[in-house]
């Protein structure tokens, strides 16, 4: 079961500091689902985590939010 992290009142470039501080805890295999908004987000935190060597598993769109599931290298 992913653990959650959400990051929507969060900006950049705070949010993939919390992406990894949260990725940090967890164990290599485990998944973390990201709640984020649209724009720099979006466009950062998938991309920060696969430049770091995680899996980006999925991305979708929920209301006005998107989840970003990633699984820790």
């Amino acid at each position: 079961m992913a653990k959650t992290l959400d990051i929507t009142r969060d900006c950049c470039p705070m949010t993939f500091v919390k992406v990894k501080l949260a990725l940090a805890k967890l164990q290599s295999g485990e998944e973390l689902d990201v709640l984020l908004n649209e724009g720099e987000p979006l466009n950062n935190v998938p991309r920060t985590a696969a430049e770091q060597g995680h899996q980006v598993l999925s991305i979708r769109q929920e209301g006005k939010f998107h989840h970003v599931l990633i699984r820790k290298a």
